[in-house]
């Protein structure tokens, strides 16, 4: 019944990883049919493979890779979460592992590693070529989260003085390529980078001409030791395909390339989306709940804290609320209002100071244009929200209390929204990590004051 259906599934041309494909692969699992699960899996991407582990819960995981653990390659593990590889490989037998990495480039074999604990690292280290163990070690001793980390080691490079014919024939003769590349590297006599040409440019000139005059002007290098979200930012900037990487003393060590880098911008979007969360910068929907709690307690707990502040703000006002009832119901949308605007200003700047479009030459100029767009935006809404109250609480003073506050809490959102993730980049501090707390805080405690206050002088 399984196969039939998997033939049905293979029939009805099913693309990619979709929910009917994932209820027959998991009733394959359950029947342990594995020729069924093979002719559900066989025509996935890798990365659909990888995602298909990762939305499954861990019991149908390890029943899939007790079934199809011979079909795992090293393509498909690098393609498989943080959260879940140390699960998927202590499920893999020795040999299947080890024939996985040895598929892999040294900057794969080098992710994968970075995740796991010191035994899982031996073992991969020990599927290894004694040749690609040196390298992977090499890589590794390079600092967390470095260009030296990234890159991999098989780069492509000839002399500067060879023609394209010398370059040709030497590709052709060489059996140890890298899987992708796009440049050959030209090198002087000390192992220097001097420029590069694209495979483009190679195969379309003539076997006389020099390699030197058909180099390429991006040409630069990147220094083993800078940090990777500098790497994606050059990769970004300058769109570039790969990049030798370079030792202190200028030598080639390494390529950096474009898929990789791509790779590390993904990451640090996704890092900023998930701690302007306040949900931890690694977290998943294949985590546990108990990791998962520990990721989001501590800033629900500093959330806690901020909104006891606010209460304690709302606490000073106990008389003036007592008096005017309508106070109680109209102050949550200043709060509200101001809160949202901040958002939208702190959004703006965390990404614009992680793509470097926000520096101290033009800040400013961006905290200026907030500031504009914060008491425009204060001025509307205080019409809008003053009419409100003068016509529904049968107030004008009432209105007019509404619309100040909207005014005074929308200028200090915009202003906080910018000024405080610009503080904490100054400090040295990721804006992204706690930016969210401050202004939220900031917005509410000034929202409620600014209220509360102005009906305490007008009103009463």
């Amino acid at each position: 019944m399984a196969q039939h259906e998997a033939s049905d599934a293979r029939d009805d041309e099913l693309q990619g990883l979709t929910g009917r494909r994932v209820d027959l692969i998991l009733d394959a699992v359950e029947a342990r049919d594995t020729e069924a699960l093979s002719e559900l899996l066989e025509p996935l991407h890798p990365a659909d493979i990888a995602d298909l582990l990762e939305q499954i819960g861990p019991v149908e995981r390890r029943g899939l890779l007790t079934l199809w653990s011979g079909e795992i390659d090293g393509e498909i593990l690098s393609e498989i979460s943080d959260s879940i590889r140390e699960e998927v490989i202590d499920y893999l037998p020795r040999h299947v592992l080890t024939e996985a990495v040895r598929e892999l480039d040294t900057d794969d074999v080098v992710d994968i590693l970075e995740d796991l604990e010191v035994p899982q690292q031996e073992i991969i280290l020990g599927a290894l070529e004694m040749v690609d163990r040196v390298a992977v070690e090499q890589a590794m001793a390079y600092p967390e989260y470095s260009a030296g980390r990234l890159m991999q080691r098989e780069a492509v490079v000839a002399p500067m003085h060879w023609t394209v014919g010398e370059a040709i024939d030497f590709l052709r003769a060489n059996d140890r390529l890298p899987d992708q590349f796009y440049h050959v590297i030209l090198v002087d006599p000390r192992m220097k980078p001097q420029g590069y040409v694209t495979l483009g440019r190679l195969l379309s000139s003539r076997r006389e001409v020099k390699l030197t005059e058909i180099e390429e002007e991006s040409f630069r290098t990147i220094r083993a030791s800078q940090e990777e979200a500098d790497v994606a930012y050059i990769f970004n900037q300058y769109h570039l395909i790969s990049c030798p990487v370079v030792d202190d003393s200028d030598r080639l060590v390494g390529v950096i390339t474009i898929d990789d880098a791509m790779n590390v911008l993904d990451e640090e979007h996704e890092e900023d989306i998930l701690r302007l969360a306040g949900v931890g910068d690694e977290s998943s929907i294949s985590d546990g709940v108990l990791d998962t709690v520990k990721q989001r307690f501590p800033w629900l707990f500093v959330n806690l804290l901020t909104a006891n502040m606010a209460a304690l703000v709302i606490g000073q006002f106990e008389a003036t609320i007592s008096v005017i009832v309508a106070l109680a119901a109209l102050m949550p949308i200043v709060a509200s209002m101001g809160g949202n605007a901040g958002t939208q200003a702190l959004t703006v700047a965390v990404r614009a100071l992680a793509t470097r479009d926000l520096t101290t030459s033009n800040a400013m100029r961006v905290v200026r244009r907030e500031a504009v767009v914060g008491l425009l935006n204060g001025i509307g809404f205080a019409i809008i929200m003053g009419g409100i109250g003068w016509i529904g609480y049968g107030s004008a003073m009432l209105g007019v209390v509404l619309g100040l506050a909207l005014i005074v809490n929308l200028l200090v959102a915009a202003l906080g929204g910018i000024l405080v993730p610009l503080t904490l980049n100054r400090m040295g501090l990721d804006p992204a990590l706690s930016s969210g707390t401050f202004v939220t805080t900031l917005t509410d405690v000034i929202g409620f004051f600014a209220f509360l206050g102005l009906a305490t002088v007008i009103l009463l």
